[in-house]
């Protein structure tokens, strides 16, 4: 769907509230306030469109009362204007150029993205186990350090650099976390939260994994730094092309995530991954990939 199409389809105020109020309230409309079910549309002439009452604790409310588009004094409009372009895009968007593209200030684009975002993350219902395959990764957050004549620095845990941990699910879904370090003891409870004890585990040399690998299946690893990267069917390389992922969107679109925000970077980055809808090519030579 391109822009002309999503505003034909979507071409005044009421299509995006009945668009908004349709995804929140797929069971029924609900009081943001109490979760009575009893409520009653206000259609006097000083109510604005949309405006609710509810049956039990008579107060007002509207589809983005208490959602991350709270007290919004924008168009519904551009708030959904603002979704399709994070969503279709392939590594993000910067706030700069979000206000440029739906006509806000900077410090507004940068708000909404971050709301957004924060819808992103995943729910309740698909935070379903890993199972299968699930392979296993760390990522280093930060910025290069200055170029200096003669002096070698550190990579990875050699550095400062926040870590972020990586599982994901071949075919299937992501989940990421900030952790403190790589070591077992605190990557256990997250490899516990996030994997189904029947999979089987796909890392590298990392000792840590193997003590965590006791505890399913099956626990597979390759070694990189004897530059083994793939050993059959045995690699890493699905979650290597997760952390790839955020790599370009920091250097090609953000530059630089704090560490307070790079949790909802990686909700939007994951949502994309979860959803993304894989693309059947032909080569020359009628090979599909």
């Amino acid at each position: 769907m391109n822009t002309d199409q999503l505003r034909s389809r979507f071409p005044d105020e009421e299509a995006c509230r009945h668009f908004f109020e349709s995804i929140l309230w797929q069971h029924g409309r609900r009081c943001p306030h109490c979760g009575c079910e009893k409520s009653y549309p206000l259609n006097g002439e000083t109510s604005r469109p949309g405006l609710y009452e509810c049956g039990q604790c008579k107060s007002q409310f509207t589809v983005t009362t208490k959602t991350p588009m709270h007290s919004t004094k924008l168009q519904l409009w551009k708030w959904l204007l603002a979704m399709y372009y994070m969503v279709h895009s392939s590594k993000g968007v910067s706030s700069v150029f979000m206000a440029k593209w739906i006509g806000v200030t900077q410090k507004t684009a940068w708000k909404m993205c971050h709301a957004i975002r924060h819808m992103m993350e995943p729910t309740i219902e698909s935070k379903q186990p890993l199972s299968g395959i699930v392979e296993l990764d760390e990522k280093y957050f930060g910025g290069k350090p200055r170029h200096k004549v003669g002096v070698r620095f550190g990579r990875g845990k050699a550095t400062s650099k926040q870590c972020v941990f990586v599982a994901v699910q071949r075919n299937g879904q992501v989940r990421s976390a900030l952790v403190d370090s790589d070591k077992s003891s605190v990557l256990k409870p997250l490899v516990d939260d996030f994997v189904d004890p029947d999979a089987h585990l796909m890392t590298d040399q990392n000792h840590s994994y193997r003590k965590i690998g006791q505890a399913y299946t099956g626990h597979s690893w390759v070694n990189h730094s004897m530059e083994e990267y793939s050993r059959g069917g045995v690699n890493n390389n699905t979650a290597e092309s997760f952390n790839s992922l955020l790599e370009r969107a920091k250097q090609g679109v953000f530059h630089y995530m704090s560490t307070q925000h790079l949790p909802k970077y990686l909700s939007e980055i994951g949502f994309r991954w979860d959803h993304r809808t894989p693309v059947e090519k032909v080569t020359k030579k009628g090979l599909r990939k």
